[in-house]
């Protein structure tokens, strides 16, 4: 099978391509793009940043070069179910954007996974009150690119499928403020979010060590399952 996954950073494929073979470079237009072999499938992995249209112009870019069988959002998520930890894996049974609802369809796994509707929106869900009220609409969990993601598939009667690693909790607020570091071209400005970090260091940067390990735990859970399920 001919597998198309967007994603906003290559960091969150870090997993996958530990678990793939064969991974060549492809030349896109997009921020970044690789070709490998993932489970038995040929798979097409395209990061273009944050972000519902990021995403779909990642789509754009990709279907270009690669003809996909199926396409799949991935990458990270914050948890709206209390019950969901770090690392969890979520796949969506349908993605809640600012333009509609989207059906996502189901996987099978022997791995330990979530299933339920994610909410899609346009910038960081960062406090506990906000995903409280997200959780309220019924999601299960929150992310920023697979709205995007589902439209473009949905116009091409694509298949669509979201599956996503959990990096944040649901009764958690990030003190460091990613939407205000977050750069028109979908990346998030480093500099200024380490330079706001340092005005709070007690707080902030221990902080964000905290959310790089849980990346790297995130990423690694989602390699795992993603090579492991069935489509």
């Amino acid at each position: 099978m001919r597998i198309l996954f967007v994603a906003s950073d290559k960091m969150e494929y870090s997993g996958i391509l530990a678990r793939a073979g064969d991974v060549r470079v492809r030349r896109l237009k997009v921020d970044w793009a690789r070709e490998a072999r993932l489970g038995g499938h040929e798979v097409l992995l395209a990061a273009n940043g944050a972000g519902a249209t990021h995403a779909a112009a990642a789509v754009d870019a990709a279907l270009d070069a690669f003809h996909p069988e199926a396409i799949v959002s991935t990458g990270f998520c914050g948890a709206l179910d209390p019950a969901l930890a770090v690392a969890a894996v979520v796949v969506a049974t349908c993605v809640a954007g600012a333009d509609g609802r989207y059906p996502a369809l189901p996987v099978s796994s022997a791995s330990a996974f979530c299933a339920g509707p994610v909410r899609s929106i346009g910038h960081v869900a960062r406090t506990a009150e906000e995903k409280r009220k997200l959780r309220a609409t019924g999601a299960c969990a929150v992310e920023m690119e697979a709205a995007g993601v589902a439209g473009s598939a949905q116009e091409r009667g694509l298949p669509f499928y979201c599956i996503r690693g959990v990096t944040d909790l649901a009764g958690e607020t990030m003190e460091n403020d990613f939407n205000a570091a977050l750069r028109p071209d979908g990346h998030f400005d480093t500099i200024s979010i380490l330079a706001s970090a340092l005005r709070y260091p007690a707080v902030r940067l221990p902080e964000l060590v905290r959310l790089r390990r849980r990346c790297v735990w995130a990423s690694r859970a989602l390699g795992s399952f993603l090579a492991d399920c069935r489509f």
